[in-house]
């Protein structure tokens, strides 16, 4: 039994229930599933908010092998990995490097990140944007990986119409060797990103994106919509050429998206799926079997935990993510990049801890208790 606290103080006990892992298996069939994956960085380098910390990189890779066991996909270096909040682009260009040769090795599906983070302000032309995605863009097809183009800060603050995106992406797209996934990431994950595809109206947005796509359907694969607006997303889907995927990005209302409307579905591109994956992927393993009520049963019973992690400030979803891999024993420490395992609230983390175990996210639910029981003491709290 654990005492967790409440917004207010409080202790109140807890029991946690025993262990229900989800065994691996094959990649679901029916939908491609990507896991946005965190990062695991070195606890004796710099991790304040100053310093540049090095990364674990057999903690790093050995979840990402976890991930690839449950049969899901790893969005590598994408915002989950703490890009632009603490990861620096060299070292997001070893990670890519580092997890192409690891998707090889066993062969996992892999698809990798490429932004302009290399860029600080101010951040001049619209040439120097394009000249920062070639280079990204350069460095994940070296490694053999597919790209996700992600939205560009430097972009957003250079470009002051929708026509300088079409002309950069376009120019992007014309030179990609394999079909990418282009990235709408919504300002509630980047402050920086708003008004992104040159208006804040979501509706002009949308048609500037359906341009680009429309102009470039052979070097597309899909786009990934992270908006938390389930209606948008879906408008979006309907309206996309028909070999072009939609994968959402809406940790909150991704059950729905997943399961369809009769017409389209989405696939999944997600951080929620960093903790959740192999209940996801079971979950769609039931819908391969024919098992629509099954599978979408499965999905709910994740969202209360997800929609706790995606919380406002919804940017900083990271931490708990990061809580639940350090509990789950995927790591032997809760610290991060820049300061970040800071962002959140003791009530919040405990939480976060109490719907996992719910769930049964963790593989040894004595060891996570006394991980918890252990911050929790840290921060003043007896058991």
């Amino acid at each position: 039994m654990i005492r967790l606290p409440d917004a207010t103080g409080a202790l109140r006990p807890y029991e946690p229930r025993p262990a229900a892992p989800v065994p691996p298996g094959p990649p679901p069939a029916s939908r491609t599933l990507y896991a946005a994956a965190h990062i695991v960085v070195d606890p004796y380098g710099d991790t304040t908010p100053f310093g540049r910390a090095g990364l674990d990189w057999d903690a790093t890779l050995a979840f990402r092998r976890h991930l690839w066991a449950h049969g899901l996909g790893v969005a590598e270096a994408m915002d989950t990995a703490q890009r632009g909040m603490g990861l620096d682009w060299p070292a997001a260009a070893e990670l890519v490097r580092r997890s192409a040769a690891e998707a090889r090795a066993v062969g996992g599906l892999l698809v990798c990140g490429a932004g302009t983070d290399q860029l600080a302000p101010p951040y001049g032309r619209l040439e120097a944007v394009v000249a920062a995605y070639e280079e990204q863009l350069a460095v994940v097809e070296a490694a053999g990986a597919r790209a996700v183009v992600m939205g560009s800060r430097a972009l957003a603050a250079v470009a002051t119409e929708p026509e300088h995106y079409e002309e950069v992406y376009g120019r992007l797209l014309r030179q990609t060797a394999e079909p990418v996934i282009l990235h709408w990431l919504g300002p509630m994950f980047d402050p920086a990103l708003e008004g992104y595809w040159g208006s804040g109206d979501p509706e002009v947005a949308t048609e500037t994106l359906l341009r680009i796509v429309a102009a470039h359907p052979d070097k597309v694969d899909g786009v990934k919509v992270s908006l938390l607006d389930a209606g948008r997303e879906r408008e979006l889907r309907r309206r996309l050429p028909a070999a072009v995927r939609c994968y959402t990005g809406d940790d909150l209302h991704y059950p729905a998206l997943l399961e369809g409307d009769g017409h389209a579905h989405s696939h999944a591109l997600l951080g929620a799926l960093d903790p959740l994956g192999p209940l996801a992927a079971h979950a769609v393993r039931l819908l391969d079997a024919g098992d629509g009520p099954g599978c979408r049963a499965a999905l709910d019973a994740t969202v209360p935990l997800a929609r706790h992690l995606f919380e406002p400030p919804t940017r900083c979803y990271k931490t708990g993510i990061v809580l639940l891999a350090w509990l789950a024993g995927h790591q032997r420490h809760f610290t991060m990049a820049g300061g970040l395992h800071a962002a959140r609230p003791l009530p919040h983390l405990a939480r976060a801890y109490e719907l996992a175990d719910g769930l049964g996210l963790f593989p040894d639910p004595a060891a996570a208790e006394a991980r918890m029981a252990a911050l929790l003491a840290v921060h003043g709290v007896e058991r």
